[in-house]
């Protein structure tokens, strides 16, 4: 793909070497896009919450946390999350906006359950999400604004 200039999708939790648990955000080509997830996949939240043995390994090697792992996904693990994702050499990082709500807990749903989009593997589950928020609320709460903005520029991308 490098040689034809194609950009790869990178996501942290699917590495691309089978002998990894985990990508290496800071080692992804500049020629990809990084992202949390896309719409076929469980959000941040969920898949924290899926597997309490990946994410005890994932809090503990990736982020470098001491002690137990959270049970639950808390804002201030998602946004250490997202800065992890920003600041990768990716051409582009793409985060799904339940991820971005995720580090904000004022504007977070309280069951993650419901940012899924899309199961794949369920033919009889469609593409229901609705963001809960509206549009006009969310592009002027400036708490959340300022977390996105802060988030992008400590990362370089702005």
């Amino acid at each position: 793909m490098k040689s034809l200039s194609i950009t790869s999708l990178e996501i942290q939790r699917m590495p691309k070497d089978p002998e990894e648990k985990f990508g290496n955000t800071y080692k992804y080509p500049y020629l990809s896009v990084c992202a949390t997830g896309t719409h076929d996949t469980s959000t941040l939240r969920q898949w924290w919450e899926e597997d309490y043995e990946s994410s005890r390994k994932y809090y503990s090697e990736i982020l470098g946390e001491n002690g137990t792992a959270p049970l639950y996904c808390e804002p201030w693990l998602s946004h250490k999350i997202l800065k992890l994702h920003l600041d990768s050499p990716s051409m582009l990082t793409v985060l799904p906006l339940q991820d971005w709500l995720s580090a904000f807990g004022e504007l977070r749903r309280e069951n993650p359950n419901e940012e899924r989009i899309n199961i794949p593997s369920n033919p009889k589950h469609y593409w229901r999400y609705r963001m809960h928020i509206n549009i006009e609320d969310l592009v002027s709460h400036k708490g959340f604004l300022n977390m996105v903005k802060d988030l992008v520029w400590s990362s370089g991308r702005i």
